[in-house]
């Protein structure tokens, strides 16, 4: 196995008290993900699956990632998973990391409490992405009787298959969400449900899904919205993409061909929805008409707006302190800032953190 991303792990609390593990990583303006199907940020890190997606994107931006209640690092409250949990969850991270402004984006059934916290918060969303979403849960559609069977059993057999290696449940999942995964990527996603939880929070997380609805906050977003969705996914047909993006004033969407409900490292969706997220809430997008940064100041710009003094930059880039001092000094100049105080606030002010 290689070597783990590098990535800061922390952790803060919701209001009951219950632990919310939390990572950092990359350079640039901030990108938070919202919680979604089963996540483990330690794990991603290591994993086929969501290591390339921190590697790629965080080399323009900032990615601030956390575990839901009751899954990977984070604990348990026993309260069950809800849009309201979630958006709970997203704020006491969003407060934790420092984010007074940031873009957030929302994968599958992460899309709901994305879009009901830039809703509600609309001064601390600069911007919003949406991979794979939709507006309400499969249980809200109106699906036949057999349909409501089929995701009832489901649930069932979650809650009672779960928790062991290469479980088939787990298997039945992954080829659903990822059919042209390789061996690699497969065995990745099948790993990550299994470290994620116990069957019984597996069902509890399915379940609340079934039932999620923001569709009456839709037209609340002001932010810049972009919808991305896979024209050929199992799990969440496009259609309910193009109708979550029809729901939300000014939304763009694109497709992107793929089969998988993610894309994966390795095919040409998976390139195209980096570049697509990075020109959408990049340094560019941010700061357009002002200056460009390389990927050095953007890394400086990073490391000043968290606070970090000149041992901590020049240990985190591998620089010596007089040019870490050089540095900050021709970066100061061309914020037309005095000092570090005034360079912290315009860092932030562009967007990093």
């Amino acid at each position: 196995m290689s070597s783990a991303l590098r990535q800061e792990l922390r952790f803060t609390q919701v209001a009951s008290g219950a632990r919310i593990a939390w990572a950092r990583s990359g350079s640039g303006p901030p990108l938070l993900r919202t919680g979604h199907w089963m996540t483990h940020v330690e794990h991603d890190a290591v994993s086929a699956l969501f290591r390339p997606w921190l590697e790629r994107l965080g080399r323009s931006l900032t990615l601030v990632r956390f575990d839901e209640r009751g899954s990977g690092l984070s604990g348990t409250d026993g309260v069950v998973p809800s849009l309201e949990s979630a958006v709970e969850e997203t704020a006491a991270v969003v407060a934790a990391a420092g984010l007074a402004r940031t873009a957030l984006l929302g994968i599958s059934g992460g899309a709901a409490p994305a879009i009901a916290y830039a809703a509600r918060h609309p001064d601390k969303v600069s911007h919003l992405v949406l991979l794979g979403g939709y507006s309400h849960g499969p249980l809200l559609r109106q699906p036949t009787e057999a349909g409501r069977t089929y995701l009832e059993s489901l649930g069932h057999l979650i809650e009672q298959g779960w928790g062991i290696r290469d479980a088939p449940v787990q298997q039945f999942i992954t080829a659903s969400m990822i059919p042209d995964g390789s061996p690699a990527q497969v065995a990745a996603l099948n790993e990550q449900q299994r470290l994620s939880c116990n069957g019984r929070q597996a069902a509890a997380f399915y379940r609340s899904r079934l039932t999620l609805d923001v569709r009456s906050e839709l037209a609340a977003v002001r932010c810049p919205v972009l919808v991305l969705h896979a024209d050929g996914d199992a799990s969440v047909p496009v259609e309910q993409g193009r109708e979550l993006a029809a729901g939300i004033p000014g939304a763009r969407f694109e497709s992107l061909r793929s089969r998988n409900h993610v894309p994966l490292a390795g095919e040409p969706a998976f390139e195209r929805f980096c570049e697509a997220v990075t020109e959408f809430v990049g340094p560019g997008a941010l700061d357009a008409g002002g200056p460009q940064f390389t990927p050095r100041e953007r890394a400086l710009l990073a490391l000043v707006a968290r606070g970090c003094d000149n041992l901590q930059i020049a240990a985190e880039l591998g620089l010596a302190d007089k040019t870490v001092r050089n540095a900050l000094s021709a970066l100061y100049t061309r914020l037309a800032v005095d000092g570090r105080t005034h360079a912290v606030v315009r860092a932030r002010e562009l967007g990093f953190r």
